[in-house]
């Protein structure tokens, strides 16, 4: 009888134990389907080939985005796209027997500003070396080189010689007293620069890592060119981390623009992009173990943008760290896990369930930090998530974790390809955000060139075209306008600066953000 009892036991707990295995198993099945699931069930996706089948939505919107940098163009154009732009600028540096008349103007006015500018070359290049097979299936590569090569013809133009760089063009004050079309423009164009004496330490370390990385891009087309870059941002590197100092301690009316709130992000942001375009490890090291712990900011994410580059360089040195390298030192190796650990925070920051995400959101689901130019923090956000994701699926890393949840790259694409559908339309207002795309669009753009007739006579007070009630005579094709409040309503007056003026460097990333969600790729494990 006890041996019967057994046996019966016996049989039921069989029954049991498969039973919760089956349940267990469903278990690990919905959480590989949902975020937060468990790692050490979450196997890694497979590795994508070359680039697959183009994502019309996000390709056509990148085939737009990519028309602002031709509006935003100065100097003689070459190949003009948009019927409404001319040449503009074109004795920019005469003054000091340079040519400067290249470059792109910064927003809705007609100052031509190094520092953002320069940053918009570096993320554009970044987003080429990661991206350029998409773009180029999407048949959208040569517009990007093309506005690549237009700002960093300005930047050599810039560095006439090794401790001097001109970081602006125009006097903000004049240029704000008028509303004109750039083509006829009158009022004088000052140069700003920087030197042994008046250094400017961030601006110089963002023109070293622009060319820097610039000369990665276009080593296997245009060797000369490269080299020519490479010479530029290695000597810039030098002036910066020798001579230190602000631009705008230098030059306290850049405080009004672009003041820049530390060098030393820069200092290893341009290191970071040396050590890719080089190989030298004395800029690896620069950034791991001479100046990491001190400039890093190791443990604490911030917000990537145009004045913090941290944030950018933990995602790119990550990269090291995913792919490794034989000749990366062991104390270097610890300097880069310390900014993969950094840049997962980041992205911890990001995922909407994740137990650290950040609640600075919109309703809708937009990152939002500012109220000024409030679309530029989701779009950089969003381009670094959609990096970081392909780094770990390139790599086969499964996850991860935040605070014992973990996030596929999957989870994270997710999140990146939210912001863009919000910015194209999927957001409260249903509103594209992004000019020229979609059936509805912002019609006031706080833009000078689209708001004025190009026949217009208007001298330099054309203000009356500021405070026309009428849409814009001229479309700022792909300007991404600033965006929406924090409640997620956008007032479409050109008036309305804040939320209705674009910038260049904007484009930048979001350009990058389109082109890594245009189609799935696998990204290469090493830039050179």
């Amino acid at each position: 009888m006890g041996s019967k009892y057994t046996r019966g036991c016996c049989g039921w707990l069989i029954v049991a134990l498969i039973a919760a295995l089956v349940a267990t198993a469903a278990m690990f099945a919905i959480m590989k389907r949902k975020p937060g699931g468990g790692s050490r069930h979450l196997k890694p996706l497979p590795v994508p080939g070359p680039p697959g089948a183009i994502d019309s939505k996000y390709g056509d919107a990148l085939g737009v985005a990519l028309q602002f940098f031709q509006v935003q163009k100065s100097g003689k154009l070459e190949n003009n796209q948009i019927p409404w732009r001319g040449d503009s600028a074109v004795t920019d540096g005469k003054e000091a027997g340079l040519d400067l008349s290249k470059g792109m103007y910064d927003a809705g006015d007609h100052i031509k500003f190094t520092f953002p500018m320069a940053f918009t070359a570096t993320v554009l290049s970044w987003s080429v070396l990661e991206y350029g097979d998409q773009m180029s299936a999407a048949k959208q590569l040569d517009p990007a080189l093309d506005a690549l090569k237009w700002i960093t013809d300005f930047l050599i133009a810039a560095h006439p010689s090794d401790n001097v760089l001109y970081i602006q063009v125009g006097d903000p004050d004049l240029d704000h007293n008028c509303w004109e079309r750039p083509e006829t423009m009158t009022e004088k164009r000052p140069l700003t620069q920087i030197n042994k004496k008046s250094p400017g330490s961030d601006v110089a370390a963002e023109a070293a890592a622009a060319m820097a990385a610039a000369s990665i891009v276009f080593k296997s087309t245009d060797t000369k060119y490269s080299d020519v870059l490479l010479q530029h941002a290695q000597k810039l590197f030098t002036f910066a981390d020798t001579y230190r100092g602000l631009s705008s301690e230098s030059y306290p009316k850049l405080q009004d623009f672009y003041n820049s709130t530390d060098y030393v992000d820069e200092l290893l942001w341009a290191a970071s992009w040396l050590y890719h375009a080089t190989g030298d490890q004395t800029y690896l090291s620069y950034a791991t173990v001479q100046n990491g712990q001190t400039f890093a900011n190791w443990g604490k994410p911030t917000w990537f943008s145009w004045d913090d580059k941290n944030p950018g360089t933990q995602v790119l040195l990550s990269r090291l760290n995913f792919f490794g390298s034989k000749q990366i030192s062991n104390a270097e190796n610890e300097g880069l896990k310390s900014y993969r650990d950094t840049a997962e925070a980041v992205i911890c920051g990001l995922i909407p369930d994740s137990p650290q995400a950040t609640a600075s959101r919109t309703g809708g689901g937009l990152i939002w930090i500012s109220g000024w130019n409030s679309l530029q923090h989701a779009t950089n956000a969003a381009f670094l998530a959609t990096v970081y994701s392909d780094y770990m699926l390139s790599s086969r890393t499964a996850a991860v974790q935040c605070s014992g949840k973990y996030y596929s790259p999957t989870d994270i694409r997710n999140f990146a390809a939210s912001q863009a559908n919000y910015i194209l339309g999927d957001n409260p207002m249903k509103l594209s955000y992004l000019v020229g795309y979609g059936s509805t669009y912002p019609q006031q753009v706080h833009h000078r060139g689209a708001s004025i007739p190009a026949d217009a006579k208007t001298g330099c007070k054309g203000f009356q075209y500021l405070h026309s009630s009428d849409p814009n005579p001229n479309i700022a094709m792909g300007a991404l306008v600033g965006g929406p409040f924090q409640n997620d309503t956008f007032v479409d007056l050109r008036d309305n600066a804040v939320q209705t003026e674009s910038s260049t460097y904007n484009s930048g990333t979001l350009v990058g953000l389109l082109s890594g969600l245009v189609t799935t790729s696998s990204v290469v494990q090493s830039f050179t």
